[in-house]
């Protein structure tokens, strides 16, 4: 079989200046929408539909509505003097309007209109000292145009340099294109849904006969939203395939290293870390190669469980590395897992890339030899010149930065390495189906004991020297606190000077001595320090920038102001939040915003004052702001959908997902008749490492 596109689907994939209505100019306009092929026009929707049926008069049309009237021209009145509109008086069946232009040359303007002639004038109605009348109509046309519109004209989204005309006249000719395609989806479910051809769900999306059909919900839609999360689901399905046929190694534990590690735990592991333990103890046991998520809510124990896994590897014989995004947060896994790890004598060492010269070069001759056991850092782990022993499990944590690519490089360090990723963002099904689609997911859903609840309270930012006062009591009795300075844009250096503004205000208001900074332009060892004197009680505020959102433990501090709040996306604001409530003193976290909240805004803050169940909010999160911004799009690896709406259509991705995963169990090269016709489908998502899979496969 061959490995290049089928021929069927050239057409679809030349140039765009090979169809209608697009010349040298748009072509060169068109990518900044994402269409730069034939085939991108066709997954390119309208997103709204105006209704141009005829009517006999504007009569009963209200203000502001789009009509459609056959007139006859009455008379023209040209401007008198400049800056007033040319007017053209018509009738339509019932009563007499204005035709009015702003803006045209009037010879244009007659030879559009001539008197005593009939007319067929579609757009916008207005009022205008009580009589009707159409500023510069969309469309006039003679009796033998009339036919070409259609009652209901799709409207496209666009860019600047192409109009509707254009869109309409490209896509119609993108869709001439489609080939006789062989059926992909399973016929059993397409009859259960009620879903059309391929090509005619792309007719009726492209021609929409009612507003209805321009909704998610409408049959064509679902039909194609379904093509685009099948071929992603099946792309990931074969990367999973891939990762289950490379040889794993069987890494079993004999249990004494976790046995003693439990016995001097201060509290038993909650139910779902033991039911997370035992399935990532199952999997490394097995001939397969792990490929597993591990998500859990703020708080939920994920290092506890990340410790287990990397006991099971050295109780095998081996070694395991865990990964942090921020040498910050390696650090801190360092300081939790090592009393834990030397209690059962495993030797635990960290590498980051502060690391230099000869302690650098011992510590990598001491992994090599295999004296290292565990290795804790950041991506140092896995620099060119850092070589295992016998590396048998990969950790990575803060998993939403890195795609499925970036995990498929990582799995290369050791043989048939075994891989655990960690996230502390609850990530809702849908997305987590599109992201984790190739991995088995585990989810840490109960708090440890000892967690206390964190009182939610939202103020004013007008209410400044309130909170402040505040402050001031709270930690003269002994308390910490952080202090978020808010997302002022997406530039570091202006919130850095944001934070240091509201830095040297609280530290007037509260002590020289008292007070700390911590930003993302710091130098790293700067930050560090800073953050240890916070750890150790000498600073009893911190205030920063969102580099302490994720895994920063300092249990004794028990008051979190963000402020700002209204600029932070909720599962942001639960992960700061997540950084109090630590220990056993009741915490409070203050959301401060600028007043006037919108209504969306106000219903936000609530929902975080309402619950601390991070799935909840991450539901909500994607429900208000969508799936690009819930993960962050820039470092999500997030697959960009054009149809499919993770938002609205999240069923139809477990739906893709369970039935990819059943097509590959029972045709795992794809050489069944539906097996062929979902080839094709890859090669017309544009899935070409999926082929490469099958073919490498």
């Amino acid at each position: 079989m061959s490995t290049g596109r089928p021929d069927i689907l050239f057409p679809l994939f030349a140039g765009l200046e090979t169809l209608s209505g697009v010349g040298p100019k748009t072509a060169k306009l068109l990518p900044a929408m994402g269409v730069e092929r034939p085939r991108d026009l066709l997954f390119t929707l309208p997103n709204a539909v105006v209704d141009r049926r005829r009517r006999d008069s504007l009569r009963d049309v209200s203000p502001g509505m789009v009509a459609t009237v056959e007139v006859t021209v009455l008379r023209h009145q040209p401007p008198t003097r400049k800056g007033l509109p040319y007017r053209v008086f018509v009738e339509d069946r019932e009563i007499a309007f204005q035709v009015v232009f702003f803006r045209g040359a009037s010879k244009w303007i007659e030879t559009q209109l001539p008197v005593g002639e009939r007319r067929l004038l579609s757009g916008k109605v207005e009022m205008y000292d009580g009589q009707f009348q159409m500023p510069h109509p969309d469309y006039i046309l003679t009796e033998d145009e009339a036919d070409e519109l259609p009652g209901f004209e799709p409207v496209y989204p666009l860019t600047a340099g192409v109009t509707q005309k254009t869109m309409a006249k490209a896509s119609a000719s993108a869709l001439e294109r489609v080939p006789d395609l062989a059926e992909w989806i399973d016929p059993a479910l397409k009859a259960r849904e009620g879903w059309p051809d391929f090509e005619t769900a792309l007719s009726q999306a492209h021609r929409p006969l009612s507003a209805n059909e321009v909704s998610p919900t409408s049959v064509a839609r679902q039909r194609l939203a379904y093509d685009e999360l099948f071929a992603h689901q099946v792309t990931l399905a074969l990367a999973r395939a891939r990762v289950r046929r490379g040889k794993g190694r069987v890494n079993e534990g004999d249990g004494h290293l976790r046995a003693k590690v439990l016995k001097d735990l201060p509290y038993r592991p909650t139910g779902a870390q033991s039911r997370a333990m035992e399935e990532i103890a199952a999997d490394m046991a097995a001939p397969q190669r792990m490929n597993r998520l591990l998500m859990g809510d703020v708080g939920s124990g994920k290092t506890l469980v990340a410790l287990f896994a990397l006991l099971v590897a050295v109780e095998s014989g081996g070694q395991g590395v865990m990964m942090a995004p921020t040498e910050i947060l390696a650090r801190q896994h360092l300081e939790g897992l090592r009393p834990l790890a030397e209690s059962a004598g495993v030797v635990l060492e960290l590498l980051t890339g502060r690391d230099k010269g000869r302690a650098r070069a011992e510590k990598l001759a001491a992994l090599e030899r295999g004296d290292i056991h565990i290795l804790v850092g950041t991506h140092a782990v896995f620099q060119e010149d850092v070589t295992y022993h016998d590396l048998r499990l990969t950790i990575i944590d803060e998993q939403h930065r890195f795609g499925v690519a970036q995990r498929l490089a990582l799995s290369k360090k050791g043989t048939a390495v075994d891989v655990l990723v960690m996230t502390a963002t609850p990530i809702p099904r849908s997305l987590s189906l599109a992201h984790y689609g190739d991995m088995d997911v585990s989810v840490l859903d109960e708090k440890p004991p000892g967690r206390t609840p964190v009182k939610t309270a939202l103020s004013s930012i007008e209410r400044m020297d309130e909170v402040v006062a505040h402050l001031r009591d709270a930690i003269s009795d002994g308390k910490q606190a952080y202090w978020v300075c808010p997302l002022v844009e997406e530039s570091e250096l202006v919130n850095m000077t944001a934070a240091e503004e509201r830095f040297k205000y609280l530290r007037a208001a509260l002590g020289e001595g008292r007070v700390g900074l911590v930003h993302g332009q710091m130098a790293p060892e700067d930050k560090d320090r800073t953050m240890a004197e916070f750890s150790a009680g000498r600073l009893s505020v911190l205030v920063a920038t969102t580099v302490i959102e994720v895994g920063v433990n300092v249990p004794n501090a028990s008051i979190m102001v963000i402020e700002g709040a209204e600029h932070f996306g909720l599962a942001q604001l639960h992960q700061l939040r997540g950084r109090v409530g630590r220990g056993d003193v009741a915490s409070t976290c203050l959301l401060m915003y600028k007043p006037p909240l919108t209504e969306t805004g106000r219903q936000r803050l609530e929902i975080l004052r309402e619950t601390e169940d991070g799935f909840r909010i991450a539901e909500e999160d994607l429900a208000m702001r969508g799936a690009g911004d819930v993960l962050g799009t820039a470092q999500s690896g997030l697959p960009r959908f054009r149809v499919a709406d993770l938002e609205r259509q999240s069923a139809l991705m477990a739906l893709a997902q369970s039935d990819a995963r059943k097509l590959l169990h029972d045709d795992p090269t794809l050489q069944s008749e539906r097996g062929q016709a979902v080839r094709i489908l890859l090669w017309l998502m544009g899935k070409d490492e999926a082929i490469r899979l099958i073919s490498v496969g």
